[in-house]
């Protein structure tokens, strides 16, 4: 019989892939247990990483069923993300690049092929080798799936490491009962200043604080950005009933507010932040008396 009369009686490649995969499930998955990718997640047994195997190979036979191997979106991909990111996640915890994690997927590859070469071995050349390329396909598809899932899963965790930093460079200080203060270091932001917000505010609530002073002290640089910022805590501040002061305003950085034309008019601003305390102790009654020889009495 002639090659292509023969390459006739198979279907085409990628639903034949789709069989393949459904009907050596479980020898797909018993050899996968073994490859580096799944052995070194799945750690508690062996009987573990069979079963993810498996959930893995009906996801492929899934999107090999729809013949969208080449898209990382076919739908058959969606159940096994979760699964794809914790693994991805797990070798990137245990120090491997996204590189190394690509070769171990890459590393799935083999072991299909071969089972597929030897589940159809009397297929015609020309039929294997469009099926074996399809499964290759699929398989590099795969792949993508999972890099794409880990560097999400990495930058979630960036993100998350990231506020996490700003909540903890953003402390809130209770001076006195009834003043708070943020003392502020190094560059605002538009994330940062909202966690400074969010700070100060949960802070004037918690304490029931009637003034809340903002020390920029360790803040480089003012511009129009970081003295909008600034406006919008004060003015969040008194819609919570406490009085903003701004403190640490340096000679260079008043004369930037100058030149940028800021008007600062309706804040409250004190040179250093024993001012700013003098300041709202004053307006709570109460005054810091110098006892110190030669002191000069009550301010």
């Amino acid at each position: 019989m002639p090659e292509h009369e023969a390459v006739g009686q198979y279907g085409s490649p990628t639903r034949e892939v789709g069989d393949f995969l459904r009907r050596r499930r479980e020898q797909i998955a018993q050899r996968w247990a073994d490859e580096p990718l799944f052995r070194a997640v799945f750690t508690i047994s062996r009987d573990e990483a069979v079963e993810a195997g498996r959930v893995v190979v009906d996801a492929l036979a899934e999107v090999a069923g729809t013949e969208r191997v080449a898209d990382p979106d076919a739908a058959g991909f969606t159940m096994v993300r979760d699964q794809l990111a914790r693994m991805g996640a797990a070798r990137a915890r245990a120090g491997l690049s996204n590189a190394q994690v690509s070769r171990e997927v890459d590393g799935l590859r083999q072991p299909a092929v071969n089972l597929l070469l030897s589940d159809l071995p009397d297929a015609p050349a020309e039929h294997l080798l469009e099926c074996a390329s399809v499964l290759t396909v699929l398989l590099g598809t795969l792949r993508l799936v999972v890099l794409e899932t880990a560097l999400s899963e990495g930058q979630a965790l960036i993100d998350r490491q990231r506020l996490q930093l700003l909540e903890v460079a953003t402390p809130v200080i209770k001076l006195w009962d009834g003043i708070v203060a943020v003392p502020l270091i190094g560059t605002l932001d538009s994330a940062r200043s909202q966690v400074v917000m969010e700070t100060l505010l949960e802070a004037v609530v918690d304490q029931q604080a009637r003034y809340a002073i903002l020390d920029i002290t360790g803040v480089p640089t003012v511009d129009s950005l970081v003295a909008q910022h600034l406006m919008k805590t004060v003015a969040a501040a008194r819609l919570m009933g406490a009085e903003c002061v701004v403190s640490g305003i340096r000679p260079a950085i008043a004369q930037t507010i100058v030149h940028l034309g800021l008007d600062l008019g309706t804040v409250v601003t004190r040179a250093s932040l024993a001012d700013a305390l003098a300041h709202a102790l004053h307006q709570l009654g109460a005054d810091i008396v110098n006892t110190a020889p030669g002191g000069a009495g009550s301010r």
